[in-house]
């Protein structure tokens, strides 16, 4: 059974004991309930060094008061099997009283690239990210973390902080990983009842026509947007948060694609809220 370590120091002895050997480290950072997308980022961490650390920590700072950190989903049993499955060494799962003890009140935020998208809606959100992937990496000490790339702007936010405070990790972003459907991996897909999950898919719809558009050559963000917000809004059960099209470098919105794009959206299929994106890079026959 794959070993759990629930302390800061119990983590920092291993760590201490791979550097000695001479391994290179990877970080997996999560949030628990552990699905395939998760999984390819544990795969990719194994490819690419020695030992590997698969955190399960549901970090509260990054929730709004509103939000649904007493009912996100946890199942330690589960993760445990898929990380052992997938080649992780260790999982790293505090409780949060480990994490932030009493009096905590250090913070690491970020402008610019965390007001857009979901910073808008979720003001919060972005310093409680920054703060607990500052805090893993000062315990991990990981030569490189994964990241999916459909947390995008998790991603570029990530990239920018680990550059401005001079952290010596490389950031890897992985591909999205889909169902057989198209719907993008996330834990909250287990909000979803039967007609939800299925009117989710608008999701994917939009990023295939989206991504279609781009590839046939079109570069008007105003015309993306809106064919995609028509499919989207064609659903009953869907609720656009937003539908943006940003420049993938500081998250801010473009009028004309003509550099590398993230088009990101986040839409509300009853009460869960969901998010998916796509890349303009990533396109074939995009402008690059």
């Amino acid at each position: 059974m794959i070993k759990i370590i629930k302390t800061v120091a119990q983590m920092r002895e291993i760590i201490k004991e791979w550097r000695r050997e001479g391994q290179t480290i990877g970080l997996v950072p999560t949030m628990g309930y552990l699905h395939e997308g998760h999984a390819s980022l544990i795969d990719a961490s194994k490819r690419d060094n020695g030992r590997t650390v698969v955190s399960d920590f549901v970090n509260p700072i990054q929730f709004g008061p509103t939000e649904d950190l007493e009912s996100y989903p946890r199942d330690m049993d589960r993760d445990s099997a898929l990380a052992e499955e997938h080649g992780a060494d260790v999982i790293f799962a505090p409780q949060a009283e480990e994490m932030y003890r009493p009096g905590f009140s250090s913070f690491v935020d970020m402008t610019v690239l965390t007001q857009e998208l979901c910073g808008l809606s979720r003001p919060t959100h972005f310093r409680g990210v920054c703060t607990v992937v500052s805090k893993l990496f000062n315990i991990v000490t990981p030569d490189r973390a994964y990241f999916g790339k459909k947390d995008a702007q998790q991603l570029a936010v990530i990239k920018h902080m680990v550059s401005d405070l001079n952290m010596d990790i490389e950031i890897i972003g992985c591909p999205i990983v889909r169902e057989s459907d198209g719907l993008a991996k996330s834990s909250r897909n287990t909000y979803l009842n039967g007609e939800e999950r299925q009117a989710a898919l608008a999701l994917s719809k939009a990023v295939g026509l989206g991504s279609d558009m781009v590839s046939k050559g079109e570069t008007s963000c105003k015309k993306i947007i809106e064919a995609m917000k028509e499919l989207i809004e064609a659903e009953p059960l869907a609720r656009i948060d937003y539908v943006k099209i940003v420049d993938e470098a500081d998250m801010q919105q473009i009028e004309t694609i003509d550099r590398p794009a993230l088009c990101a959206m986040a839409v509300y299929i009853g009460k869960t809220r969901l998010i998916d994106n796509f890349f303009t890079s990533d396109v074939k026959g995009a402008q690059k």
